[in-house]
């Protein structure tokens, strides 16, 4: 069977307005990482300036400390390819059979007006390839349309990080608006499941978690949609 390729497309903010360091949230990038990437796929990671990226230090610190987060800090090899990212406007989507964005703050602010960004999840999207975004990350579905020019989500279930996460995490002001309002706005069926727990939903080929716990979940998903196998688990 042909290799599978995915592309992982990274925020390159580190600062929220408020000044805050911001960044990608750790979990997000590692679970969906290692899952697909042992399962046999492989993965090219690009950002809107490519090179270095910047990780929400809150993901590292010890509450946070997920399996694949601890695996990821005694990983060379992944670690540097965090630091040298490719730039978003080389990217091909022609290149790719399924295209994945990891939340954190950070895609909320150099994101949803990126237009490489914008043009490949048309892209994907449009022809019936997976199109996956977990957290805070689904921000960059704001000005994607379909095919007939009408919001991408419009109609959707989709999910991202909830009104209420946000202010139970004290986060209001690290965001430009609050994503669920968004979504909805923008005609979104907005689902989720209960605050901090695995929660993800898949509407066509369109893939979307809630939080960071959600991560590895979506990956799964990703997965399937690509005709690779692999044992699923109960999710909330």
């Amino acid at each position: 069977m042909q290799t599978k390729k995915v592309l992982f497309v990274l925020t390159s903010a580190n600062k929220a307005a408020n000044g805050k360091i911001t960044g990608q949230w750790m979990e997000e990038f590692a679970a969906p990482y290692y899952l697909l990437s042992d399962n046999g796929v492989d993965i090219t990671i690009a950002s809107p300036k490519g090179g270095a990226i910047t990780v929400d230090p809150l993901s590292l610190q010890p509450q946070f400390m997920a399996p694949s987060v601890e695996r990821i800090l005694e990983d060379k090899v992944a670690l540097n390819r965090l630091q040298t990212t490719l730039k978003l406007e080389d990217m091909n989507d022609a290149d790719y059979d399924a295209i994945y964005y990891p939340g954190g703050h950070g895609p909320m602010w150099d994101l949803p007006q990126n237009e490489k960004s914008i043009a490949l999840l048309e892209a994907f999207h449009n022809s019936g390839r997976p199109t996956a975004l977990v957290c805070h990350a689904p921000a960059a579905l704001e000005n994607v349309k379909d095919v007939n020019g009408q919001p991408l989500v419009k109609g959707k279930k989709i999910s991202a990080f909830t009104n209420s996460e946000e202010i139970a995490g004290n986060t209001t002001d690290m965001v430009p608006y609050m994503l669920e309002d968004m979504l909805i706005e923008k005609g979104a069926d907005f689902v989720k499941g209960p605050d901090w727990l695995p929660f993800s939903v898949q509407d066509g080929n369109l893939i979307s978690g809630q939080n960071p716990a959600s991560a590895e979940f979506v990956g799964r998903k990703v997965l399937a949609a690509l005709g690779i196998d692999i044992a699923t688990p109960q999710e909330a």
